[in-house]
């Protein structure tokens, strides 16, 4: 199947596939005697695990490592598990702050008369700051 059948069946770019092949996230893609791409239902299988895991937030260096292991065969289950643990750890490491900017912004809403335009006009008078440097009320 050619890059542009792959990109519309996968639902990615062409340059996107071109660029996972070039980071080795995409390997073994054959060529035909012009030199075009031939992707096989391997390769398919594999732009669409790299799409889900993208999706999931996994960086493309953790899959890159990932297909690296993979490749070794069945004695790195272990490792490949460990590996997508990290990612989660990580990815629940930044749902957690953009929670608590959320829970920040949701308080300011809530309470928008009293916090920000007491805010705002602090910032507008000649007053000095009362409150310690970088603190965010």
């Amino acid at each position: 199947m050619k890059i542009a059948e792959v990109s519309k069946l996968c639902g990615v770019t062409a340059d996107t596939l071109r660029y996972y092949e070039r980071v080795g996230l995409l390997r073994n893609i054959s060529r035909n005697s012009s030199g075009i791409r031939d992707y096989n239902d391997v390769n398919i299988a594999t732009v669409n695990f790299v799409k889900c895991m993208r999706s999931a937030g996994v960086s493309i260096e953790a899959l890159v490592e990932y297909m690296d292991l993979f490749d070794q065969g069945d004695s790195t289950l272990a490792a490949r598990k460990v590996l997508l643990e990290e990612q989660r750890d990580l990815i629940a490491a930044r749902v957690a702050d953009m929670q608590a900017g959320l829970d920040r912004l949701n308080f300011k809403i809530a309470n928008y008369e009293t916090l920000i335009v007491a805010a705002e006009q602090k910032m507008r008078s000649d007053e000095p700051e009362t409150e310690k440097p970088g603190k965010c009320a």
